[in-house]
Order: C-alpha cells, then structure tokens, then sequence
C-alpha cells in the first residue's frame, strides 16, 4: 500500500478486516475447589490473546469465562471448612476473578453456575429433555471419581483408579437420571468426519473417536442424589442436576439463551451483566442469535471428552447448532511433573507476577506452550526467558534505538531514504513475519505467532550490529545514512509492538508511548514506512525489562514462598477454627439401660403420601409404608420440607411409640430427624442406599 506522502512504503498486498463479524470465544470455567495454579491461569491468558487478535482484525469479539460451582467436591470442602457451600465459592470464585483481572484478561462475561438466571435455564433445559424422552429414570451403579466428578466402570478403571487424575476412587449405588447418549452417536460421528476442523489438534480428534465414539456410547448419568449441593430437579427435588449438563450449558445461558421463557428483558440483562440491576439492554435472544454457535471452545485437554462428545449431543437434542471448533490444549507442567498441592511444586500467578511482572507472566505462559504437547515451566526457565528475551532482545533493543536517536538528532525520527541493500533484508523480514503471526494466529498457534513477534525484534537487533550507527554518526558524510537506519529502527519496532498488543498489551503501549506513535492498524500492518517523518521520540526511554540475576531471584521468591505458605496456614487454622465453632456443645439427658434401648423399634419407611395439616404452620401429616404396614404420623418439618418434597423418600421410623393425638389428627409413630443447635435447620436421617426396602430393621 503506497501512500504518496511516504517516503517509504514497502508492503506485501492489502490487509482485509472482519468488518465488525460476530466472533465468541469462551474458556473452560473455572472450578471453585480451590484457588488455581499457573496452568490452569494459562488458558484464560492463551483465550484473551487470541480474543485481543480478533478484535484487532475487526470482528465483534464476545469472550466469556467463570466458574463451576456445583458438586459434591464443593461441598465437602465446605463441610470441612465449616461454611456453606455458597459461602465457599463465593469466596473461590472471587479469587479466581481477581486473578484473571490482575492478569490482564479482557473477558465481556464472566459467568457463574449458582447465579440465578443459568440456573432456572438448566432446570427448563432437564425438563424438556426429559419430556422428549433423552432423559429417563433409573439407578447407577459404578465407580465414583469425586475431584474429576465422574463415573467408571470396572473396564475404565486403571490400576484401580480413576483413568483421568489417578486418584482413588468409590463404590457409589444410587437413584439417578440418565441421557439417551447413544441416540445421537451416528450423528455426531457425521458431523465430526464432515467437519475436520470441530476438534483441534487431530490427535484428540483421533482419541475421541477412537476410544469412545466407535466402540459405543453408554448412557450419561446427569443427576444426583447422594449430596445436595447442586441444581434441583424441579419435578423430583431430590435430585440434584449433575456437574456436566449444569456446567457445559453456561456456554449459552451466559449468551441469554431462554429455554425457560423468562421476560426477554431478564435474558437481555443476564447476557449483559446487568441482571437484577434494572438497567435497559439489547433482546437476550438477539445476542443469542448474533453470537450463536460459538467460534471456538478453548479447554484442556483432560475435559475434551466432555466438550466434543457430551455437550455436541446435549446440544443436538435441544435443536441447536454445535459449536464451530473446540480446541484442546495441552497443559503447562512443572519441570518434575503436573502440578499439585501432594508434590509441594504449585506455581500462581500472583507470586510470579510479584517476581517478573504481569507481561512477563504472560510471556512466559504464552510462550512455553507448544501446539499440541505439555509445555514445562521452572523458576530457572523464567529466569533465562526474562532476561535473553525481554530484558536483552527486547528492552535493549528499544533502549539503545530511542537512545540513539535521541543522542544523534534530539530525539527525531527523520527518513530521507539514504537506502542500502541490507534495508530491503530487513524490511522483508519484518513483513513476512507479519504475514506469519497471522498465520499462526488463524491456527491458534499462539507460541509461534509470539516466536514470530520476537523474530522482528531480533532482526532489529542484528540490523543493528550490521549498519553500527555509532560508527555513522562520526562520519558527517553519513548523517542521512543513520537517520533511515534509525528511522528503519523505529518503524520496526513499531510494527513489532503493534503486533505484540495481543499479547503483552502493556508493554506494546508503553513501548508506543515511548516512540510517540499510536498503534498500527491491522489492515496497514503490512506496509513498512508509516512511522511520522519527523516525528521525536521520548528524551528518557524507561527501562521496559531490569534484568535479574539468580541472587535476586532466588532472596524474591524465598519471600513470596514463606508468605504463601504462612497465608495457606492462617487460611488452613481460619478453617479450622470454624470448624470448631461450629461443633455442638453437648447437654446430655440422663443414661438409659441397654435393655430398655433396645425396647425401641427402628425400621427404614417409605413415604407414599403427604399432605399440609390444616390451620397448623408446622405440621405434615406423612402416609408412610413400613414393610407390609401403612401407618399415619405427623412431623413437625413444614417448615424445611415440602409435602412434594417428601413423596418417595425414605426415613427413620421410630414404630413402636404409642399412637398420640395431635392437631386433631393421631401420630402412629415418629419420623427421625437431626436439628442444628439454633434450631434453624433439620435434616431427616435417610439410608445412604436408596434401595434399602422400607420395613428394614435399623439397630
């Protein structure tokens, strides 16, 4: 593209802009069992890279990330915390959006599974599928994985344990609903050998195909009865809707998807983030429809089943499009091995951005991670990155140009086109590489695209040692010579700091800031000679990149070490300590012979029907089948259980108390529940196996 008023205008052809084309882009959320590591901090970094380039190519990006919320993991966590569950992910979930922010993340969503308006669509979203009959009732019995919230069976286990993280798993029997999986196989197969490009890289094409698809699909357990801590069914409460259908569904509830029929302006707000805020917004359903299917789901490669097999089918039985690609990248590892908290290796974000910065974070991140294979990450491979790629290649080359320049001609940036051969090598170059990153970045290589950028900055640097403008300037013939060296410099540095917006979005402006030039448009992106002629660059280029020896390094993270570990405590004795608040202090009533113990009656009853006691605020009056017996008892739990609530369960039955009379009605019996000490909550004592049959003796 030459432009009259250039001196200077190499290019390589037109650059084209999306024009403003819908783009939605959305990472794995986050789930909220505890505060994430280095590699799980990767991938929100890798999905605002490439949600940053699309936006500098002109498409109306929409990035959404969150948090998983549910589960039983959860709530066991909280249980040993002494906190409710809600209060637990309330507080992970806000550190997981800490860190995102503190690493500069520009997500427009961040959804999370307990808010209000994704929970009412994935109840309306289980209804329906159940009603069309891809989700029945029935039991599963299997091995229970309870980090990786998964169900094996005996053939899928490896060396008795769960094959996903290697941790030991449990027997579990229990009422569940199940999804019809094989109904949608053929379909799926179709549609992934009709579209090459759904899962990237091929390898987990190959695998998907290869260990699950072929072989056959089994029904997918998608319901819960053994914790609490999750969606209720809202036609069987007892059932809570498990952790994939609630967790993969945020992809387009989060978009105002509407399956519930709710007020279009509820489905508006909630895809805007305004809900409950009682702001105006544009139609849910016409963000839906713009943003509708997504362009890419960017996920580990540890969930690639559940994205490619699990939620394609969801998504085919609700009658709407799949999404266009879903990339499974690989993970970030410690030099000894995958990190965790066992080994003693866990990285975070927050430290190494107190050690190195948040550009050099992302940098590293960024740049470690190969294509399709585990990258590897260590304080000595941060240290050797930080200072040969971002203190020297870099920072120095930016430093000693805006130095010169300033030391030879007052800071200003003259091009009068003194040319010689070696410009035309160094321009060439710098537009390949251009063209390169673009390349790489359509293929969501993004460690290549940053390899390219730094390609830029090394030519620079070697354009340097081969023109030695310090040996220029003490010759006067040669004063229009080093000002097209320096002006060569500039521009260089300039298309190279554009593209590196995407990815060090920091250091790109204060790099741009320093030479006193806006940002480089994409479509210009690939004409060289635009820098201002005569413009002047700062008089005290700042130093971008300190660069730090081991010493340093080492005396740096020994602090931030101790401190995490003194935070972990405190947070390990907090939990403790409410833990031990919320303990009972016992009053005990007085001791009672063995003999006359024994004189009571325990058998498991079933509840076959329950009605409210009239003109009573806290009875219900339970119809309960003990064996061969129907009795009549009245319960004093209206205020936590439904008379929906309790048909179908299974309680405690004291048989042999006399029958009393009570609100005008007789008690046969009592109902075993447990109470907290206030008083504000009670809990039936149920048998953790659902098929135990009513009648059967407790004792």
């Amino acid at each position: 593209m030459f432009r009259p008023e250039q001196i200077q205008g190499e290019t390589t052809g037109m650059r084209k802009t999306a024009e403003n084309k819908p783009y939605y882009i959305t990472t794995a959320i986050a789930y909220t069992s505890g505060k994430p590591h280095i590699g799980n901090t990767y991938e929100i970094v890798l999905a605002d890279a490439i949600a940053r380039y699309k936006r500098e190519q002109g498409y109306d990006v929409r990035f959404m990330t969150g948090t998983d919320e549910h589960g039983q993991k959860i709530e066991d966590k909280a249980t040993a915390a002494g906190i409710t569950p809600k209060q637990f992910v309330d507080d992970v979930s806000g550190q997981i959006r800490s860190i995102w922010d503190l690493m500069n993340t520009s997500y427009d969503k961040f959804i999370r599974t307990t808010d209000e308006y994704h929970e009412k669509q994935v109840q309306a979203m289980f209804k329906k599928l159940y009603e069309q009959g891809d989700i029945y009732k029935g039991h599963y019995e299997g091995w229970y994985c309870t980090p990786c919230e998964s169900f094996w069976t005996d053939s899928q286990l490896k060396d008795g344990c769960c094959p996903d993280c290697g941790r030991p798993v449990q027997k579990a029997r229990e009422e569940a609903y199940f999804f019809k999986m094989s109904k949608y196989a053929d379909r799926l197969i179709e549609h992934i050998n009709t579209h090459p490009e759904f899962i990237q890289p091929v390898s987990r094409k190959n695998e998907m195909m290869n260990n699950f698809l072929l072989p056959g699909l089994q029904d997918l357990c998608v319901s819960r009865t053994s914790f609490t801590w999750g969606i209720p069914v809202d036609f069987d409460p007892k059932h809570v809707v498990y952790v994939w259908l609630d967790a993969l569904s945020n992809y387009a509830t989060g978009l105002g998807y509407n399956i519930a029929g709710l007020p279009e302006t509820e489905a508006a707000a909630y895809a805007n983030g305004k809900y409950g805020s009682g702001e105006p917004s544009e139609a849910g359903k016409e963000c839906f429809n713009k943003y509708w299917p997504a362009d890419l789901h960017l996920i580990g490669k540890d969930i690639i089943r559940f994205h490619t097999i699990y939620w394609p089918i969801f998504l085919m039985a609700l009658d709407l499009p799949l999404p266009k690609q879903v990339f499974g990248h690989p993970w970030l590892l410690m030099a000894d091995g995958k990190m965790s908290k066992s080994k003693g290796n866990v990285l975070y974000a927050d430290t190494l951005v107190d050690v190195f910065g948040v550009d050099a974070v992302r940098y590293f991140v960024l740049h470690e991670m190969p294509f399709e294979n585990d990258g590897s990450i260590s304080w000595e491979l941060m240290l050797e990155r930080f200072n040969s790629d971002l203190a020297n290649i870099l920072g120095n080359l930016v430093s000693r140009t805006i130095s010169m320049s300033n030391k030879y001609f007052g800071g200003v940036v003259e091009n009068n086109d003194a040319r010689e051969d070696v410009d035309d090598d160094l321009i060439e170059t710098i537009l390949n590489n251009v063209e390169v990153v673009d390349d790489k970045m359509r293929e969501h290589r993004v460690a290549d695209a940053l390899t390219a950028i730094f390609n830029i900055f090394r030519r620079c640097n070697k354009y340097i040692d081969e023109t030695l403008p310090w040996a220029l300037a003490k010759d006067e013939a040669k004063q229009e010579r080093l000002k097209t060296v320096l002006y060569n410099l500039t521009e260089g540095i300039t298309i190279g700091a554009s593209l590196l917006m995407s990815f060090m979005p920091d250091t790109a402006a204060a790099i741009l800031e320093e030479l006193n030039t806006p940002k480089r448009a994409y479509e210009d992106m690939d004409t060289f000679g635009l820098y201002p002629n005569g413009n002047k660059v700062t008089e005290t280029p700042k130093i971008l990149f300190a660069r730090m020896d081991a010493k340093t390094l080492e005396e740096k993270a020994g602090i931030l070490k101790k401190e995490e570990a003194a935070a972990e405590a405190e947070a390990e004795s907090n939990a403790e300590e409410s833990k031990q608040e919320a303990e009972v202090e016992l009053t005990h009533k007085p001791n009672v012979q063995f003999d006359d113990f024994a004189k009571l009656e325990f058998r498991v009853g079933e509840v076959i029907a329950c009605e409210e006691v009239a003109k009573s605020k806290k009875l219900l009056k339970e119809t309960i089948k003990i064996g061969n017996e129907t009795r009549t008892i009245l319960s004093g739990i209206k205020k936590w259980y439904s008379a929906e609530d309790m048909v179908g369960k299974k309680v405690m039955v004291v048989c042999n108390l006399e029958p009393r009379k009570i609100a005008g009605e007789v008690s046969e019996g009592m109902i075993v529940a447990a109470e907290s000490p206030d008083g504000e909550m009670i809990s039936l004592m149920t048998p953790d196996n659902a098929d135990m049959p009513s009648g059967g003796e407790i004792g």
